[in-house]
């Protein structure tokens, strides 16, 4: 977020203007020119101060002046003299690993931004038994895929060393850091059935009111987003950060049903993404459109067509009690 300067142009330099030479006695001096008027400076645009913490406990820390996640996190790193690199996601109001909190495209101004860092690394052998592994991956934005939920019942589950919150740090000793999210998935769908592969897993480092527990977060509408009716900052991955209102109730059901399909097709949760698929079916008359609106600006997904049929339908058409 780029800050206003406070200073207007400089206004020239100079007294009143002398009179002239050889000027008859009695004769009125002419009045003083009347100095140029200041121009108006810029109207200064708010300073956002955030709090902030490190999730395991630290003293709490002021930041400001960033734009997208990239920056916020450079922020962060900064006033705990650590790397950026370090952290591998943020909470919103809660130093627990609750991806409800996540912090994710949008933040609300009263909100209280908890970093969670990197803690121990552990490796995990899983064999695929089944087509489906269990897991929905998200990202943090910056370069780190990480465990959102974990089915119950499914492979991963009765793994009880993976939990919710570990960031996926290479498959088969290929590094994935860098890769967004949807890239994981599908690069754990294509591993091949009855052949063990081996996961490197980093864990957030946790205070000791946190170890051993083992999160699986329940589904809840606006599940990542800032509350409702409050003004939030956008952060976009381009241009500078926003202000702007929260999403209606309408809003948020419509991006939470798409949420849901995003993870029942891809194997993935993302709020940010969501809503912006909201965005585009409420200007498009039909699926076709959609698909082709989808396509000129999130192409690197390829998302099937029946995928996309089932959010304009989600979004323009929802079925009556649909949650």
């Amino acid at each position: 977020m780029q800050r206003v300067g406070r200073h207007g142009r400089q206004l020239p330099e100079g007294g009143p203007l002398e009179n002239g030479v050889g000027q008859e006695p009695g004769t009125p001096e002419p009045a003083p020119a009347e100095a140029p008027a200041a121009p108006r400076a810029p109207r200064a645009r708010p300073r956002l101060v955030f709090h902030t913490q490190l999730a395991h406990g630290s003293p709490t820390g002021r930041i400001e002046g960033f734009t997208n996640v990239r920056e916020l996190y450079a922020k962060i790193a900064e006033v705990f003299n650590i790397s950026p690199t370090e952290i591998l996601f943020c909470t919103l109001n809660t130093h627990k690993v609750d991806m409800q909190k996540l912090l994710g495209g949008q933040i609300g101004l009263e909100d209280f931004i908890f970093a969670h860092v990197r803690g121990e690394t552990k490796e995990v052998e899983v064999t695929k038994t089944e087509d489906a592994l269990g897991l929905t991956i998200t990202d943090n934005g910056a370069g780190y895929a990480f465990i959102k939920r974990i089915k119950e019942g499914s492979i991963i589950n009765r793994l009880q060393t993976v939990c919710v919150g570990d960031s996926i740090e290479a498959i088969n000793d290929h590094t994935i850091v860098g890769c967004r999210h949807y890239e994981v998935a599908r690069m754990l769908r294509e591993l091949p059935r009855a052949q063990p592969f081996t996961l490197r897993l980093v864990q957030p480092k946790k205070a000791f009111d946190m170890i051993g527990q083992r999160t699986r977060s329940s589904k809840s509408p606006g599940e990542g987003r800032a509350a409702t009716g409050k003004e939030t900052l956008r952060l976009r991955t381009q241009g500078p950060a926003v202000l702007e209102e929260g999403p209606s109730p309408s809003e948020e059901e419509a991006a939470h049903r798409v949420d849901d399909l995003l993870e029942s097709y891809m194997g993935i949760r993302d709020s940010e993404l969501a809503s912006a698929m909201v965005e585009a079916a409420k200007g498009s008359p039909g699926a076709d459109q959609l698909a082709r609106g989808l396509d000129s600006v999130l192409g690197e997904f390829a998302f099937p067509p029946e995928f996309v049929a089932e959010v304009w339908s989600a979004v323009r058409h929802p079925r009556e009690g649909q949650e």
